[in-house]
């Protein structure tokens, strides 16, 4: 799905800010460009993911291509705000415009850097990442079964690359029916993807990505889970550190006052009263608070 562009309005801004001679479509094609590569995206999540988030990816991919064509007429608008000075000439050049004009091509930046999580958003949901908390009992068990399904499925998609690389086709690959490969041999061949092979390079390198961070974040939270809970004593609070939950937790002898209570706040920290505690998640960040809150307090 695309949207339109006003290549009439690009044109005059190009004699704007040019003496070469806008080629008719250019800027619709550059559109088209970016959409094509939006739905790639959205393609290959697809076959990545169950049929339940199959809408969403549609959607997400629509709105991609409704957005983009804002900023690109957004852009087509601002430059016909003021001509450059090499056109204009520098008699009487309208400086004020000019401002106008860069502030509004600041905002249309920060447009367009929205539009691009978009993109990163349909990359994540082929992963179908479901948010495992540090604090569940199986949380550790959860992340080594992440790492196992992302290693299979890289093996799987590296599999599937090598597979059409020989035979030019999807038939007769693993897990495959007939129609799916016929689907992604289509895709393929249609020029669709700039990518002549069933997953794009860019999968391979953010699914290996995503592999790393969750063995990191698994040797993280194995080697805490060994140290074991501790407790330490202050002038102020009991401090512990609840690897079982996975919280840092402050416990008071009655209610603190209003000035601690915004200390807390501000660091971060949270009144949970099935612990009797102030806490927050068990991190390093958490313990650096604790510290800034130490010496705010003493």
């Amino acid at each position: 799905m695309y949207y339109s562009i006003n290549e009439q309005a690009a044109a005059t801004a190009k004699s704007m800010w040019s003496f070469r001679e806008y080629v008719k479509g250019s800027t619709t094609e550059d559109y088209k460009s970016s959409v094509n590569y939006c739905y790639e995206v959205g393609f290959t999540a697809k076959v990545n993911t169950s049929s339940d988030k199959h809408d969403y990816i549609d959607y997400l991919c629509d709105k991609y291509a409704k957005k983009l064509a804002e900023y690109y007429n957004k852009s087509i608008s601002i430059e016909l705000m003021c001509p450059s000075v090499m056109i204009s000439g520098g008699s009487n050049f309208p400086v004020r415009k000019k401002e106008k004009q860069n502030i509004a091509r600041d905002r249309n930046q920060a447009f367009y850097n929205d539009i691009k999580k978009i993109v990163d958003k349909i990359k994540s949901l082929q992963f179908g990442d479901a948010i495992i908390k540090s604090g569940d009992p199986k949380a550790i068990d959860m992340l080594q079964d992440k790492i196992d399904e992302l290693e299979a499925d890289q093996t799987r998609m590296k599999n599937a690359n090598a597979h059409y690389k020989k035979y030019g086709t999807m038939k007769d690959f693993e897990l495959l029916t007939d129609e799916e490969a016929s689907r992604i041999d289509a895709k393929i061949e249609s020029g669709f993807s700039w990518d002549k092979r069933p997953y794009p390079s860019y999968t391979l390198t953010n699914n290996n990505a995503n592999i790393r961070n969750t063995k990191q974040r698994l040797e993280r939270l194995m080697a805490i889970k060994e140290e074991g809970t501790k407790e330490t004593e202050t002038d102020l609070f009991k401090i512990v550190e609840n690897t079982e939950m996975m919280r840092l937790q402050l416990l008071f002898d009655g209610k603190p006052d209003e000035k601690t209570r915004s200390v807390l706040k501000s660091n971060g920290f949270k009144w949970a009263p099935s612990q009797s505690a102030w806490q927050r998640q068990l991190t390093e960040n958490a313990k650096y608070s604790l510290q800034r809150i130490i010496k705010e307090l003493a």
